[in-house]
């Protein structure tokens, strides 16, 4: 049996410390980590904030185009997990203030592009493949919301919308002087393209403003293709 030291009894071994460099690195991981869920409540707060304000306050179509901005700069901060958590929060917070129904109408289109234009920014890839699949979020949460409004109105809200178009598919084939009439399968086709055409318009304007807005805040997204940059770029 190996002999003790009576001096062992009396010092126990105590653990080492945690060096300076390990407590640093705790230190600045937690700070990251406060950091994190700040900028993400609050950049949701801003989004659902901004939807409060043009839902009471109805501004036009401006207000509207900055809806995905705040959550795309939160995955361009933070990454996908914080992007997703704050287009939760933001449909969480609206669901609270105006109600489940207006929580999904933010959250589809407009929480979920935000994410996919952060994704699309964050790996640097071109305008037109973010544009386009901006433009796919768009058309579906156009769909979506016509089925939501119905649903809760007790209304097909998708016959008007038919109904818009045929009356401009008439205008247009008089105008063109072509005795013709609309057949169902047109007029589908046309409502699909214009629902599709209107999306894109929409992401290609975000895109513009976010553009000119995050490389201000030291968040730059990739730049357009050269003939849209040289028309961005000759007013200055």
């Amino acid at each position: 049996m190996k002999p003790t030291d009576p001096l062992d009894d009396d010092f126990p071994a105590v653990p080492p410390i945690a060096s300076h460099e390990h407590a640093q690195a705790l230190g600045r991981s937690q700070v990251q980590r406060t950091l994190v869920i700040t900028e993400t409540a609050f950049l949701a707060s801003t989004a659902a904030l901004m939807w409060v304000i043009n839902f009471y306050l109805p501004v036009g179509p401006v207000l509207r185009l900055f809806f995905p901005i705040p959550i795309a700069l939160v995955y361009l901060r933070w990454g996908r997990r914080a992007a997703w958590m704050a287009a939760i929060v933001s449909a969480l917070l609206l669901s609270v203030l105006m109600g489940p129904p207006r929580s999904l109408q933010f959250l589809l289109p407009h929480g979920i592009m935000g994410v996919i234009f952060g994704g699309c920014w964050a790996k640097q890839q071109g305008w037109g493949r973010s544009i386009l699949s901006g433009a796919a979020i768009g058309t579906a949460g156009f769909f979506f919301q016509i089925t939501l409004v119905s649903i809760l109105l007790g209304e097909n809200l998708w016959i008007y919308f038919n109904q818009q178009v045929t009356n401009f598919i008439d205008w247009v084939l008089v105008n063109l002087n072509l005795m013709l009439e609309p057949t169902v399968t047109l007029i589908q086709v046309v409502a699909l393209l214009l629902v599709f055409l209107q999306s894109t318009v929409y992401a290609l304007v975000v895109h513009i403003l976010a553009w000119t807005l995050l490389e201000r805040l030291g968040n730059p997204i990739p730049d357009p293709p050269p003939w849209l940059r040289a028309v961005l770029e000759e007013p200055r």
